[in-house]
This record gives C-alpha cells, structure tokens and sequence, in this order.
C-alpha cells in the first residue's frame, strides 16, 4: 500500500477507503478523450479491477486528446481496449485490468456489469462514450441493476458531469427524457474537442466515481463547465426524480429492449460500423483465410485488417461478427462489403 501513501493521507479515503478501492470493480465503457484519462486515474489510484470496453481502434487522430495511446498504437491499428490495458498494466501491475474488444449494446451490456466467468459486479460504471444512444442504454442498465453510475460528455471547450444513482438521484430519463435529435447537438466531428477540457471533466468523473466506491454522499446536481472561459455552474438535481420518469419510475427499459443490429457511422472515422444480425463467435484465422485473395491481411488475436484490392476500402473483422468498412460513409455499401466478405 506504500504506492498510495499521499492518497492514504487525505482524510477523505485513508486506509479503510483505500482498501474499499481495491477491492472495488468499475466498468468503463468507451476509451477515448474522456476513457482514456478515467482509466488512467483510477488505476493509478487503486481500484482493484477495471473492465474497459471500446469497439474502435487507435488513429493518428486520436493522438491529440487520448492519453494513453502513442504513436506505434496508431500505426499498428491497434484496437484501443487492447492498447489501453497494455499501458495500464504497465503503470499499475497489481491493478486487474480486462479488457474487451465490444461494441456496447443491448445484448451485452448486462453481461458487462454483472458478475459471469471469474468476473466481479460492477460496483459502478463510467461513461466515456460520445454517442447519446448508449448514455441511454447505461442508464437503463444501470437502473435496472441498481448500479450507480457517471454521466460525462466532453464536446469544444465545454462539458457536462453527473453522478447517478438508481433510487437515490434522478436518473438520466427523468431530467433528459429523450435523447437528443440528430443534429441537435455538437460532436466532435463539428466542433471539435479541447484535450485539457476532456481531462478536467474526466478528473470530475472519476472524483464521483471515488465518492461512490467510498460511500460517501452523491450530490445531486449535473455540473456544467465552460473552460475556456473559466466558468463552472451546479444545478440542482435534488427535486428531479419523476414517478412517470419511463425507466425509474415505469421500469420501462426502452433503449434495453431495442434490437442490437444494424450500421453505424463512425464520428471523424469516414467508416461505417456493421453489427451481425445475431450474436456469433468468429475464428480470426478463418476470417484470414478467407480474405486472403481479396488484398493485403492483417491477423491478430483481436481483429483481422484487409484492404480491399477492388475498391481500396479497409475491412476490419471483430471475433464477435462486427465489422468495420473504412473509406466510405455509405451504409449501403458497407452493408455490401460486409455479406460479400464476412457473409453474416
């Protein structure tokens, strides 16, 4: 425990709370400008394990805001989950961390908190994502679970926090009832990203987080920062809970019970992501094989990378049956590349 010593001697965690952490298990979902930087603290703080889900790969990009990628991370592709454990484990040996190559959706969230295969319970989850749907999806998640959980959202040079806990707090449908419309928001993509804002409402993140695996009080507040311009302001979320709230209240799991299938576009990827229709295992030398007429392969354990000779498309294969088809933002010519290449 000496490696703890100066987080030990704040009066708010000491030795007791430093052991609560770890034996504590978090669930990060999404590794990127928000992911990165939550992981990273925790682990050097001591939590016991971290499940750590991203479905995408390490890009150049990416470089400028996610912390725990370098540049052989980007040249090689790897998929960011992968590439993020390797580096953590590496900063914290004794810190269990797993990692999984996933496209976070309705059929395998659950699975994700819960105990299953050697897995601990999540004692609470992170978001890291930047796609409103699957906030949505956590939150369902997490409500009918009843596990805590920490919306974050990072977008220009502002950014949003909020502590959730099921039953105690508002939930996220009871303040936001419907997520927002296409377009209605900026992304990254539009409005690009501050790294030094994404890491400041990380840090906030992850100090709820502590708070949570510590017991100590949730406030009941969404905190809202403009950093650019040095402003931060608390709402009260204190009389938020709505008893017609669709997921606390009527225990109406909308974004659980909705289908995992289709495409997805990318944000700043010019790729479209293609689920299978039904959950399968897929054997990546096989996957291999089968592309090998079809141009250059790449084959890991976590993914198998072809760039198509015909079109100068890049097809990405998971083993869980996702694809990703870069070079194009057409879901009809993803859909295309993927039953003519992976037949799914």
């Amino acid at each position: 425990m000496s490696r703890y010593h100066r987080q030990i001697l704040l009066p708010q965690i000491g030795a007791d709370g430093q052991q609560r952490l770890s034996n504590s298990t978090v669930l990060l979902i999404g590794c990127g400008a928000l992911g990165t930087v939550i992981a990273e603290q925790l682990v050097r703080g001591g939590v016991g394990t971290l499940r750590v889900c991203d479905r995408d790969i390490v890009e150049t990009t990416n470089l400028q805001r996610q912390v725990l990628f370098d540049e052989s991370d980007a040249t090689s592709g790897k998929p960011k989950a992968v590439a993020a454990a390797e580096r953590l484990a590496r900063i914290n040996s004794t810190v269990r961390i797993e990692p999984h190559v996933v496209d976070v959706h309705s059929g395998n969230i659950e699975e994700l908190i819960s105990a299953r295969d050697g897995r601990s319970h999540a004692d609470v989850i992170l978001d890291g994502t930047d796609n409103a749907e699957v906030r949505y999806l956590i939150n369902d998640a997490a409500v009918k679970l009843g596990v805590p959980w920490v919306y974050g959202g990072a977008v220009g040079t502002t950014g949003r926090v909020m502590a959730i806990a099921p039953t105690v707090t508002p939930c996220l449908r009871c303040l936001f009832p419907n997520p927002p419309a296409p377009g209605e928001l900026e992304t990254c993509d539009t409005a690009g990203v501050l790294a030094s804002a994404a890491n400041i409402v990380a840090s906030f993140q992850v100090i709820a987080a502590i708070k949570i695996l510590l017991g100590h009080p949730i406030e009941q507040q969404l905190m809202t920062l403009d950093l650019w311009n040095g402003r931060v302001q608390t709402i009260s979320t204190a009389d938020g809970r709505r008893d017609d709230c669709l997921a606390c209240g009527r225990r109406n799991f909308e974004f659980l019970n909705r289908a995992a299938t289709g495409t997805t576009t990318l944000c700043g990827r010019d790729a479209i992501q293609i689920l299978p229709p039904s959950r399968t295992t897929m054997d990546p030398q096989r996957i291999a094989s089968r592309l090998a007429t079809a141009g250059a392969v790449e084959s890991t354990p976590h993914l198998v990378r072809c760039t198509l000779s015909e079109s100068g498309l890049g097809l990405t294969v998971f083993p869980d049956g996702r694809a990703i088809i870069k070079g194009t933002t057409d879901p009809a010519v993803a859909r295309s590349v993927y039953a003519r290449f992976v037949g799914t």
